[in-house]
């Protein structure tokens, strides 16, 4: 038996586009962390995303979503998602086989291929008040601006039911 090969960027406009959902999409060079991607602020507007993909100690797994420079506390947010225990971070092997994407690509975007909801997604309240939230389209040479609102609605068409909390100091 082959192993589903994950969605990938063109999958996932046209499910957005299927949803009826408004979205634009930035080209620009591979960036793996937040400050690597600073330089691309005055080109695109909008709430721009960190994402830490953690799990408990009974392999409970989530997706964090928070604005880019804000802190988030490893050690106590576990009380706040519902986590069994202290969460620590997700191996990348996991990070694929739930999310379909690389160390540097992860996104809220891998919603889409979690079809088995192994993952439990977190935005955190203070992002969702932005009018428009950035995250990498599955993999992170772009970027794909998407209504906040219409972030929820896309999670939920996936069978998720987006947490959202204030997760961030």
């Amino acid at each position: 038996m082959t192993e589903a090969k994950p969605k990938n960027r063109d999958d996932l406009f046209a499910f957005l586009d299927g949803l009826g959902i408004a979205h634009s999409t930035r080209q620009h060079a591979a960036v793996f962390t937040v400050a690597e991607s600073v330089s691309l602020r005055d080109e695109i507007p909008g709430g721009h995303t960190k994402n830490l993909f953690v799990k408990d100690k009974k392999d409970q797994f989530f997706l964090l979503t928070v604005e880019e420079h804000a802190v988030v506390d490893l050690k106590t947010v576990h009380a706040l998602i519902g986590a069994a225990s202290k969460v620590s971070f997700g191996k990348p092997e996991k990070l694929m086989e739930y999310l379909g994407v690389i160390p540097g690509a992860v996104t809220a975007f891998g919603a889409i291929n979690d079809t088995g909801n192994n993952v439990t997604f977190v935005l955190d309240v203070d992002l969702m008040k932005e009018e428009i939230v950035n995250c990498h389209p599955l993999s992170n040479d772009a970027t794909t601006s998407i209504a906040s609102a219409d972030l929820v609605r896309f999670m939920e068409a996936t069978g998720h039911k987006p947490l959202v909390l204030k997760v961030t100091a």
